[in-house]
């Protein structure tokens, strides 16, 4: 039975039918709140990463797409967002990570051959524009991905990409020219 009424969930929603939507996110949002924290072992992560599913399915029109066993596809989209997270909170960390070993004074002081190297590179990103460095941060230091950057810094993603060669352009020009 609960197959059955799921393919007229998914024909009502393929029809534009806003309160199929509305019964679908009521059928299984609890569902997949508490798949996602499974993966996440965290429930605000778990809560808003099904949240913005259910809006990707309505935005995005992901409905679609559906076919055969919905429940099996809603389970499947949310594993996979669930280990996209994951891994993004793994680059994120690692980031962080290698930032701030970059920024021990133990770090710089082991380097003789360029003791001011960090000064230096530190010295050149607060030179350069504002976008410029805030596309390099969001990339290299917060982990985000080109598109969200653009989006966050309110451009294209061809302005970005401008940026961002420009700035990693000032960065290299001001470490070669010190002899690094």
């Amino acid at each position: 039975m609960s197959h059955s009424s799921d393919i007229v969930l998914v024909q009502r929603l393929k029809e534009g039918d806003a309160s199929a939507y509305d019964a679908l996110f009521l059928k299984y949002h609890k569902l997949l709140c508490l798949n996602a924290y499974w993966f996440l072992r965290n429930e605000a992560e778990a809560n808003d990463l099904v949240q913005t599913f259910f809006l990707d399915i309505w935005d995005k029109k992901l409905y679609l797409h559906f076919t055969g066993d919905i429940k099996g596809y809603l389970h499947q989209a949310i594993k996979n967002r669930c280990l996209t997270h994951l891994k993004k909170q793994k680059a994120e960390l690692e980031n962080k990570v290698a930032f701030t070993q970059l920024q021990d004074n133990s770090c710089i002081t082991s380097t003789e051959a360029s003791p001011d190297y960090y000064k230096q590179v530190l010295t050149a990103i607060n030179d350069m524009a504002v976008q410029k460095r805030s596309a390099i941060q969001m990339v290299y230091i917060q982990g985000k991905r080109y598109q969200e950057a653009a989006d966050e810094m309110g451009i294209s993603i061809n302005s970005f990409k401008t940026h961002l060669k420009r700035g990693l352009k000032v960065l290299r020009h001001a470490i070669t020219n010190k002899g690094y």
